[in-house]
């Protein structure tokens, strides 16, 4: 039987762009590091809206914080553009978090860096060109328009690992007018603090920001907002190769408007590679205005395998409407030929992933959650809010659906299967009124939760919720956030805290989105 294609073109692959392309970045003369003042203008934004008071946040806090796991990065709390002092006072970065606890991180010891000061477009791509072991190459505040792929080839490592960052994020724009931006075929990178937008005049010319192939394991993409591309962060096959043990968080993803192109469009587009963490980010206004309309927020699919996605916001009509735009998904649109997936087959499309302490909102038009071929998956702990459920969709689609709150139905479609267990579905925006001070605007303060806090089962792992605090009283509440009347998430802060997420620091001060709890 032929396989379904599944929802929308994301089962065909990106425009093909092989690695063999030519290195544009070469000749730029590497052998002098200059520092020069910048000339360009400090960033500006534009003010949008989704909810603005702050409220105080009382998610249950747990005494005792999660093992840090795979880097020395703070895993358990939200936090975008972390600054020294861990209360996150007001003006630190482009979101707060209220749902904060301390957290002793011991770091491996590492190699001290090697810092290349860039105040340039063709300082960066000099410095990139140029890169080595141990090399943070630093953005002065400034605008960087680049109208060519950056090729990131040179070979990080664990105790070295090539940096390309911001001092601070909002001091430096870089604007690419390029069918790719950084292209990661080499382990050990690491890119943060940085807003990147695509600002080609036709669509389909700006692809990807990132575009992660071959051997570039170990990639880590942090506090960085990224804007404006048809796929933000694509990753494949090449030489035999697929990226493996990625971790993408604290970004956002967002698109100004609906994307002009027949092509994909979903901000994080992976096929094949294993281990890939998305967590703590926010997605939003994802559109495709060409072809068959149909955008994903996130997948991973061609066979990957172990994926998670946690933590994540995703609000698929924020300041823009219409299309047809999902949350999150393993297996996508689905995957083909053979030869781009794992072992030469994309059947299943994922295996062993999790979704876990998610919030998905306003995805009208379909799912929040999408299971196209995806094996022995894990739905844990959601909350969607307007959008049609869950679907789990195929023969190869088997999963456990624990602990979740769904606008809409949990659905086995063409041969899916699953278990569902202390789920509540059918889950209209009037009921969500009833439980939370404004759902539609994403304050998520309690109002009443008899119908959920305390009813889910315990799953036993020590997994932090959305506000990144545990569960562990054998009582889990349903849905991504765990409530408490007893205790703010942090009762160092005023009033028990602020916005969980806001940025505030465009001029004026005010926010462009946040998502309170209390």
């Amino acid at each position: 039987m032929a396989r379904s294609p599944g929802r929308g073109s994301g089962g065909r692959t990106s425009p093909a762009i092989p690695a063999s392309t030519p290195d544009l970045c070469r000749g730029a003369g590497s052998e002098s590091r200059p520092v020069a003042a910048p000339s360009s203008e400090r960033l500006r934004l534009p003010t949008r809206r989704v909810a603005s008071s702050a409220r105080a946040s009382t998610c249950r806090r747990s005494p005792t914080p999660e093992p840090a796991v795979e880097d020395s990065v703070d895993v358990n709390v939200p936090r975008w553009h972390k600054e020294v002092d861990s209360r996150l006072a007001p003006g630190e970065g482009l979101v707060k978090a209220a749902c904060v606890f301390g957290l002793l991180v011991f770091a491996p010891a590492v190699a001290a860096a090697d810092v290349v000061p860039v105040a340039s477009a063709a300082q960066l791509v000099a410095a990139i060109d140029a890169a080595q072991p141990g090399d943070e190459i630093t953005l002065a505040p400034g605008t960087y328009t680049v109208a060519q792929n950056l090729d990131c080839d040179a070979a990080g490592t664990p105790e070295a690992p090539i940096k390309v960052r911001s001092a601070a994020f909002g001091d430096s724009l870089i604007r690419f007018a390029a069918v790719e931006g950084f292209k990661v075929s080499a382990p050990h990178w690491v890119f943060e603090n940085l807003d990147v937008v695509g600002v080609c005049a036709v669509d389909s010319d700006c692809e990807h920001a990132f575009h992660v192939f071959g051997n570039a394991d170990f990639l880590r993409i942090r506090d960085c907002r990224v804007r404006d591309f048809n796929a933000q962060i694509k990753s494949n096959i090449t030489g035999g190769q697929f990226p493996d043990d990625v971790v993408v968080e604290r970004c956002e993803f967002s698109d100004s408007r609906a994307r002009n192109t027949s092509n994909p469009v979903t901000k994080i587009d992976v096929v094949g590679g294993r281990r890939w963490r998305v967590r703590a980010n926010l997605f939003r206004d994802g559109e495709k205005g060409g072809g068959d309309n149909v955008s994903y927020s996130a997948f991973l699919k061609g066979n990957s395998r172990d994926g998670v996605f946690e933590r994540n916001l995703v609000i698929c009509e924020d300041a823009t409407a219409g299309g047809v735009r999902l949350g999150l998904s393993f297996g996508g649109g689905g995957s083909g030929p053979g030869s781009i997936c794992e072992d030469g087959t994309c059947t299943p499309e994922h295996q062993n992933g999790v979704l876990r302490n998610n919030v998905i909102a306003h995805c009208p038009a379909d799912v929040g959650i999408y299971l196209n071929e995806s094996a022995a998956t894990r739905i844990e702990h959601n909350t969607l809010i307007t959008n049609t459920g869950i679907d789990v969709r195929f023969a190869a689609s088997t999963a456990t659906i624990r602990n979740n709150l769904v606008s809409g139905q949990i659905r086995d479609r063409d041969g899916g299967t699953s278990t569902s267990v202390a789920n509540l579905t059918g889950l209209a925006l009037g009921t969500y009124d009833l439980w939370f001070e404004d759902p539609a605007a994403l304050d998520l303060a309690l109002t009443d939760g008899s119908a959920f806090v305390d009813q889910g089962v315990a799953i036993g792992a020590d997994v932090p919720d959305f506000c990144g605090h545990l569960r562990r009283d054998g009582a889990p509440d349903l849905g991504a956030i765990e409530y408490s009347t007893a205790a703010p998430c942090d009762a160092s802060l005023p009033g028990g805290g602020a916005d969980l997420f806001h940025d505030d620091f465009e001029t004026g001060g005010t926010g462009l989105w946040s998502l309170r709890v209390r």
